[in-house]
């Protein structure tokens, strides 16, 4: 939607690439000068974001803190804020801090391969974690489309 600037997009962007570092960054900027409703949209977002990354830096407590932090700021924007499916990356943030209270927190270099930051990616052959895992446990930002904001094109 045309009133999310677009470096909210940008980070939209490098979240979904895995960036989750440079997602904080893009985001933290527009957060620092935001006011309510969207501060807490955006601090929610890159709180997921860096729950993200210390996943992949295998740090369990930050990613439990940060995630259930982001959740909790974003429940207010559901199910959608402007064309942002709020709904989804809630369900899947909280599908992924569930699976991670209920393992060892030891247990948690089996969840970083998939959070290891995409530039900082290489062989991931003897991952633990099947395809079906990413799908379930790695929050992306999705967007909706209405007729409106589309011309009615499908």
């Amino acid at each position: 939607m045309d009133d999310l600037p677009p470096a909210f997009w940008q980070g939209v962007a490098e979240f979904n690439q895995g960036q989750y570092y440079a997602c904080h960054d893009t985001l933290e900027a527009l957060w620092i000068e935001a006011t309510d409703p969207l501060k807490s949209l955006y601090q929610g977002i890159l709180q997921i974001a860096v729950a993200c990354y210390h996943l992949g830096n295998q740090n369990w407590q930050g990613a439990v803190v940060l995630l259930g932090e982001g959740i909790s700021r974003l429940h207010p924007y559901e199910p959608q804020f402007s064309s942002v499916d709020i709904e989804h990356l809630v369900n899947v943030s909280t599908n992924l801090l569930e699976c991670l209270q209920q393992s060892d927190p030891e247990q948690v270099a089996r969840f970083s391969p998939l959070f290891v930051e995409s530039t900082q990616q290489s062989d991931t052959g003897d991952r633990e974690a099947t395809a079906d895992d990413t799908f379930t446990l790695v929050p992306k930002i999705i967007t909706v489309l209405s007729c409106q904001q589309d011309g009615g094109t499908a």
